[in-house]
């Protein structure tokens, strides 16, 4: 008894949660890890404010989850105390498997997503916890027979969607982001088994959709936080070459671990402790510390790569409308070379060009249903005025340390 505590949030104000083993969960050594993962990655070199942590994300999805079994309680919604306790440790434990700036691991040390280092920390903690969080993991990976629930953790209108939605647009100042998670969770409701939005909803889904929109161009996707990540990509990787090619790169003893480990880092081995356990040491500090240790490395890549970070001397992004071709690329290359006085073949690593898009809202996958007051249950793609276009929507793009002519 006693482990409940006030938490004041910025953005919900004073919160608390029902359940003791909430408590226990956040008080572990692996959740408490999430107060150095940066929520936005590097969005604060855009946005001054951005930096707010993955710690507080969860705590404010959590939440909007008990805000949620509540209103849909009150609506007759059969939830039980264990699966209320299962959904609430979902949600809780649904990013605490991200890595050091949310995802620059991921595709450089790692070659996992997210999500399965998540579902990896929540069977190991399932273990530690006497079988506690079974349901949850059920609940997590939608295999609960009742789906509404693994809906609130994870589909369009999630719980995940709606509070980081509304804290990154408050701590980026991007007014555009707001939304009105109050009214959504009061509008939600079950119908066979399945999440629904009662039609007086339909604004508010409407405004949430364009929020999630614009948040992703104007701060997730900004080319100026893009062309950081892609920077912060490429030291890793090249700090991962040299360390793999015994050349000495200054980092803390458990990046170098994690990148020396000897087994493989995909999916099929998650389920390792070792692995977990060591990745669980990693975090922005590490990286950042990488980063720091190595502006003067005997390294012309790595050295100029960290001094640029530092420095904030970033690479310019090109946002272009198709692939760029192979000719283009080698001119860029020339062309950096000569500025930099760099041989050809190093420069290839500080030219970085790649795809980034975002599916906001695909009618086809995962469509929200809206609850007509005839008790009919339509697709918002056919109720609402608004029109959401299906294909993935997205933008090539080079980033190259210098200024360059046309490409």
């Amino acid at each position: 008894m006693g482990k409940k505590k006030i938490f004041n949030d910025p953005i919900y104000g004073l919160i608390s949660y029902p359940y003791e083993i909430l408590y226990d969960l956040i008080e572990h050594s692996y959740f408490q890890r999430l107060r150095r993962i940066s929520q936005t990655g590097l969005a604060h070199y855009v946005y001054p404010g951005a930096h707010h942590t993955r710690f507080q994300h969860a705590l404010g999805a959590l939440h909007l989850m008990t805000k949620a079994v509540q209103s849909l309680r009150n609506k007759g919604v059969d939830i039980s105390e264990e699966e209320a306790e299962a959904v609430c440790i979902a949600i809780l434990l649904h990013d605490i498997g991200h890595g050091p700036y949310s995802h620059a691991l991921e595709r450089t040390i790692i070659e996992v997503h997210h999500e399965e280092l998540s579902l990896s920390y929540m069977n190991i903690l399932n273990e530690e916890f006497e079988g506690k969080l079974g349901l949850a993991i059920e609940i997590f990976k939608g295999t609960y027979k009742k789906v509404f629930l693994h809906e609130l953790v994870s589909s369009q209108l999630d719980m995940d969607r709606m509070d980081y939605l509304s804290r990154d647009s408050y701590f980026t100042g991007v007014a555009e982001g707001v939304i009105g998670y109050d009214r959504l969770i009061k509008m939600l409701n079950v119908v066979d088994g399945h999440i629904v939005v009662e039609e007086k909803g339909i604004y508010s889904v409407e405004k949430f959709l364009m929020a999630r929109r614009l948040m992703y161009w104007q701060v997730y996707l900004h080319k100026t936080a893009l062309g950081v990540e892609q920077m912060l990509k490429a030291a890793l990787l090249r700090a991962k070459n040299l360390i793999l090619s015994n050349v000495k790169v200054s980092c803390s003893e458990p990046l170098f671990e994690l990148i020396m480990y000897k087994k493989s880092l995909k999916s099929n081995d998650l389920i390792s402790s070792e692995l977990m356990h060591l990745f669980s040491k990693i975090d922005d500090v590490d990286v950042l510390d990488m980063i720091k240790r190595n502006e003067h490395h005997e390294d012309i890549i790595l050295s100029y790569i960290c001094q640029s970070l530092i420095k904030r001397q970033l690479f310019k992004v090109y946002l272009l409308p198709d692939k760029p071709s192979t000719e283009s690329l080698k001119k860029v290359q020339a062309e950096v070379a000569k500025n930099l006085g760099i041989n050809d073949q190093l420069v290839s690593n500080l030219i970085i060009s790649g795809f980034e898009n975002s599916q906001l809202y695909n009618a086809e996958i995962d469509e929200i249903r809206i609850l007509q007051k005839t008790g009919t249950v339509v697709p918002f793609s056919k109720f609402s005025d608004l029109k959401f276009d299906v294909k993935t929507t997205g933008k090539y793009f080079i980033c190259s340390p210098i200024e360059l002519g046309n490409i």
